[in-house]
Protein backbone atom coordinates (compact mmCIF):
# COMPACT_ATOMS: atom_id res chain seq x y z
CA UNK A 1 0.00 0.00 0.00
CA UNK A 2 1.43 3.41 -1.38
CA UNK A 3 0.34 6.77 0.79
CA UNK A 4 -0.08 9.98 -1.39
CA UNK A 5 2.63 12.18 0.40
CA UNK A 6 2.40 15.24 -1.96
CA UNK A 7 0.71 17.37 0.30
CA UNK A 8 1.52 15.83 3.50
CA UNK A 9 2.83 18.82 6.03
CA UNK A 10 6.34 16.88 6.55
CA UNK A 11 6.78 17.19 2.79
CA UNK A 12 6.48 20.39 1.08
CA UNK A 13 8.10 21.56 -2.38
CA UNK A 14 9.21 25.55 -1.94
CA UNK A 15 8.52 26.21 -5.43
CA UNK A 16 5.60 24.38 -6.87
CA UNK A 17 6.14 26.64 -10.19
CA UNK A 18 9.52 25.79 -10.80
CA UNK A 19 9.67 25.75 -14.76
CA UNK A 20 13.27 23.74 -14.44
CA UNK A 21 15.49 27.20 -16.24
CA UNK A 22 16.08 28.72 -12.46
CA UNK A 23 19.54 29.93 -12.54
CA UNK A 24 20.97 33.63 -10.57
CA UNK A 25 20.11 36.70 -13.22
CA UNK A 26 23.54 38.12 -12.74
CA UNK A 27 27.15 37.57 -14.34
CA UNK A 28 30.00 35.49 -12.88
CA UNK A 29 31.50 38.40 -12.05
CA UNK A 30 29.21 39.63 -10.13
CA UNK A 31 28.58 36.90 -8.03
CA UNK A 32 32.08 36.56 -7.04
CA UNK A 33 31.47 40.55 -5.95
CA UNK A 34 28.84 39.59 -3.98
CA UNK A 35 31.20 37.38 -1.47
CA UNK A 36 32.31 40.83 -0.69
CA UNK A 37 29.39 43.22 -0.79
CA UNK A 38 26.95 40.99 1.04
CA UNK A 39 28.80 40.33 4.44
CA UNK A 40 28.79 36.89 6.14
CA UNK A 41 31.03 35.66 8.15
CA UNK A 42 30.12 31.90 7.17
CA UNK A 43 30.58 31.91 3.11
CA UNK A 44 29.60 29.16 1.17
CA UNK A 45 29.05 28.49 -2.51
CA UNK A 46 25.95 26.03 -3.44
CA UNK A 47 26.47 23.59 -6.00
CA UNK A 48 28.12 20.65 -6.60
CA UNK A 49 31.75 20.28 -6.23
CA UNK A 50 32.49 18.86 -9.96
CA UNK A 51 31.24 22.38 -11.26
CA UNK A 52 33.89 25.02 -9.77
CA UNK A 53 36.30 22.34 -11.09
CA UNK A 54 38.49 23.76 -14.00
CA UNK A 55 37.21 27.37 -13.59
CA UNK A 56 40.33 29.86 -12.66
CA UNK A 57 37.42 32.65 -11.75
CA UNK A 58 36.66 30.31 -8.77
CA UNK A 59 39.99 31.35 -7.02
CA UNK A 60 38.44 33.93 -5.74
CA UNK A 61 36.80 32.16 -3.32
CA UNK A 62 39.85 30.47 -1.77
CA UNK A 63 41.71 33.61 -1.10
CA UNK A 64 38.82 35.94 0.12
CA UNK A 65 38.72 36.04 4.08
CA UNK A 66 35.16 36.85 5.19
CA UNK A 67 36.84 37.67 8.77
CA UNK A 68 37.19 41.33 7.85
CA UNK A 69 39.12 43.90 10.41
CA UNK A 70 37.53 46.83 8.34
CA UNK A 71 34.65 47.71 5.48
CA UNK A 72 34.24 50.67 3.50
CA UNK A 73 32.30 52.02 0.58
CA UNK A 74 33.75 53.61 -1.27
CA UNK A 75 30.97 54.32 -4.07
CA UNK A 76 27.26 54.02 -4.96
CA UNK A 77 23.75 55.19 -5.52
CA UNK A 78 20.87 52.87 -3.94
CA UNK A 79 19.31 50.37 -6.54
CA UNK A 80 21.90 51.24 -9.17
CA UNK A 81 25.42 50.37 -8.39
CA UNK A 82 28.08 49.86 -5.40
CA UNK A 83 31.87 49.27 -5.05
CA UNK A 84 32.61 48.13 -1.25
CA UNK A 85 36.25 47.04 0.10
CA UNK A 86 37.33 44.98 2.94
CA UNK A 87 40.42 44.76 4.52
CA UNK A 88 41.57 41.32 6.37
CA UNK A 89 44.76 40.86 7.48
CA UNK A 90 47.00 42.40 5.14
CA UNK A 91 44.90 41.93 1.78
CA UNK A 92 42.24 43.56 1.02
CA UNK A 93 39.28 42.69 -0.82
CA UNK A 94 36.61 44.74 -3.52
CA UNK A 95 33.10 43.79 -4.52
CA UNK A 96 32.02 46.24 -6.95
CA UNK A 97 28.19 45.19 -9.06
CA UNK A 98 25.51 46.96 -10.88
CA UNK A 99 22.16 46.93 -11.91
CA UNK A 100 20.54 45.74 -15.02
CA UNK A 101 22.44 48.94 -16.70
CA UNK A 102 26.42 48.57 -17.87
CA UNK A 103 28.13 51.05 -16.44
CA UNK A 104 31.99 52.23 -15.77
CA UNK A 105 32.97 53.63 -12.53
CA UNK A 106 36.15 54.88 -10.59
CA UNK A 107 37.72 54.02 -7.87
CA UNK A 108 40.39 55.39 -5.89
CA UNK A 109 42.72 52.83 -4.01
CA UNK A 110 43.85 54.72 -1.71
CA UNK A 111 42.43 52.59 0.93
CA UNK A 112 46.04 50.75 0.63
CA UNK A 113 48.47 51.56 2.87
CA UNK A 114 50.32 54.15 1.20
CA UNK A 115 54.22 53.23 -0.39
CA UNK A 116 53.55 49.56 -0.71
CA UNK A 117 52.53 47.68 -3.71
CA UNK A 118 50.02 45.34 -4.19
CA UNK A 119 49.62 42.49 -6.85
CA UNK A 120 45.71 43.32 -8.20
CA UNK A 121 43.86 40.32 -9.67
CA UNK A 122 40.60 41.83 -10.95
CA UNK A 123 37.73 38.66 -12.14
CA UNK A 124 35.60 41.14 -14.56
CA UNK A 125 32.75 40.94 -16.78
CA UNK A 126 34.05 39.96 -20.15
CA UNK A 127 33.56 42.29 -23.59
CA UNK A 128 30.15 40.31 -24.22
CA UNK A 129 29.04 39.34 -20.80
CA UNK A 130 25.79 39.79 -20.13
CA UNK A 131 23.71 38.93 -17.16
CA UNK A 132 20.78 37.56 -19.61
CA UNK A 133 22.96 36.37 -22.73
CA UNK A 134 26.44 35.51 -21.85
CA UNK A 135 26.56 35.31 -17.91
CA UNK A 136 29.64 33.37 -17.64
CA UNK A 137 31.87 35.64 -19.94
CA UNK A 138 34.59 36.86 -17.82
CA UNK A 139 38.36 37.69 -17.39
CA UNK A 140 40.94 37.63 -15.31
CA UNK A 141 43.82 39.50 -15.15
CA UNK A 142 46.86 41.19 -13.00
CA UNK A 143 48.42 44.13 -12.34
CA UNK A 144 50.95 46.34 -9.45
CA UNK A 145 49.12 49.03 -7.70
CA UNK A 146 49.27 51.22 -5.49
CA UNK A 147 47.58 53.59 -2.85
CA UNK A 148 48.23 56.65 -5.74
CA UNK A 149 46.30 54.55 -8.51
CA UNK A 150 42.77 54.35 -9.38
CA UNK A 151 40.98 51.67 -11.20
CA UNK A 152 38.64 51.89 -13.77
CA UNK A 153 35.52 49.62 -13.02
CA UNK A 154 34.11 48.23 -15.91
CA UNK A 155 30.76 46.06 -15.34
CA UNK A 156 28.54 44.51 -17.71
CA UNK A 157 24.51 44.57 -17.62
CA UNK A 158 23.59 43.25 -14.17
CA UNK A 159 27.09 42.31 -13.86
CA UNK A 160 30.65 43.35 -11.33
CA UNK A 161 34.45 42.75 -10.63
CA UNK A 162 35.96 41.35 -7.69
CA UNK A 163 39.15 42.14 -7.10
CA UNK A 164 41.86 41.13 -4.56
CA UNK A 165 44.86 43.01 -3.52
CA UNK A 166 47.98 41.10 -1.76
CA UNK A 167 50.52 43.13 -0.43
CA UNK A 168 54.19 42.73 -2.61
CA UNK A 169 56.35 43.49 0.20
CA UNK A 170 56.03 42.78 3.78
CA UNK A 171 53.72 45.23 5.38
Amino acid sequence: MFLKTRHSPRRKKWNELDQGNSRVNTTLAKQLANWVILYSPMQMASDLIENYQGHPAFQFFRDFDPDCDRSEALAGEPGEFIAIVRKAGEKYFLGASTNEEARKISIKLDFLKSGKQYKAVIYADGENADWKSNPTDYTITEQTVTAEDTLTVRMAAGGGQAISFTPLTPL
